[in-house]
């Protein structure tokens, strides 16, 4: 598989990460079936590999699974959390975030932690305080590079003036391009790569739901507004295009939207996450299909004249978010 540098920080990694947090969601497969899978992506190509502290039990999955593979791959996690549960609210005083370290590091089965990202901006933190603190952790060895997630484009250029950020993880998707407007163009400026989760839409833009579909009731997009039966009729004209696309492309639905993405800027590295071997394989089939720069703009141009219904936060969620 190809690779792309995370902006100017020399971080090379796999054109194509692995977001691992839903092994670890409820009806993720067995302990085994997810270490199988994870060390199956390293034999597909896949180098990158993303974690955190507030997913659980997942840095020890991952730890387990990469182990005997670690001199092949780039393990991210991130800290933010009080005790690691998104619940509790968030924490990034500078003990808190070394002793996060020690622990993902314990976790992690590894001496090093390649990426370390702040999972929330903490409000009640200065962020040069969070940078300096990364800082220091690189300084004794212990971290190589730090990130950012979900931040705004001042928390980015203030953590950057302290220590330099090698990557943003954010949403950004063909279902979500608010990026677009300022977090791109700064990302770009100061030479920062740019690692999107959700790239499929949370599964929306693989045109496998649609309005008629009844997700389960254990299925967290139940909780998010564009998600509703309603939003998901109003914004079938994305899915519309984007299978469209597939047909004339002999590709997937989910290949051209991370085709897409991935043809943005050369600095992006977007980490779709699954459960399923055969979906892996077809993620990593995006790498193959080539959208010309006619194709892609004749993409971004029908993209501008579909609306997207709804936030893809509950409002209690959301508010906290634009409060950063």
């Amino acid at each position: 598989m190809e690779t792309r540098k995370l902006g100017k920080s020399g971080l090379d990694v796999s054109a194509l990460g692995f977001g691992c947090m839903g092994l670890s969601f409820p009806n993720a497969p067995t302990k085994n079936e997810s270490i199988k899978l994870i060390r199956s992506a390293v034999e597909l190509g896949i180098t990158f590999f993303d974690t955190a502290q507030g997913y659980g039990e997942n840095e020890f999955l991952v730890g387990e699974a990469l182990e005997p593979l670690r001199k092949e791959v780039v393990i991210a996690t991130k800290f933010g959390f009080k005790d690691g549960n998104v619940r509790f609210g968030l924490d990034s005083h500078p003990e808190t975030i070394k002793s996060v370290a020690e622990a993902s590091l314990k976790r992690l089965r590894t001496d090093v932690i390649d990426l370390f990202y702040q999972h929330r901006p903490d409000p009640n933190v200065p962020i040069e305080d969070v940078a300096g603190t990364v800082k220091d952790l690189i300084q004794q060895g212990k971290v190589k590079h730090f990130g950012l997630s979900e931040a705004n484009a001042e928390t980015i250029r203030k953590a950057h003036s302290v220590l330099q950020v090698s990557a943003l993880q954010s949403e950004y998707s063909m279902f979500y391009r608010e990026p677009e407007n300022e977090i791109i163009p700064t990302l770009e400026e100061l030479g920062i790569g740019f690692v999107p989760f959700s790239p499929l839409g949370k599964g929306f833009l693989t045109g496998t739901i649609n309005a008629d579909v009844d997700l389960d009731k254990d299925d967290t997009r139940n909780m998010l507004p564009r998600f509703s039966k309603e939003n998901r009729e109003a914004n079938q004209a994305l899915v519309d295009l984007v299978v469209s696309i597939a047909t004339d492309k002999n590709a997937t639905p989910a290949q051209i939207a991370l085709s897409w993405l991935s043809a943005q800027k050369p600095f992006i590295v977007p980490i779709p996450g699954t459960s399923k071997l055969h979906r892996l394989k077809e993620n990593i089939g995006a790498i193959n299909v080539s959208l010309t720069n006619d194709e892609l703009k004749k993409i971004n141009s029908a993209l501008a004249t579909i609306k997207i219904v709804g936030e893809r936060y509950p409002s209690q969620i959301r508010d906290t978010a634009e409060r950063r």
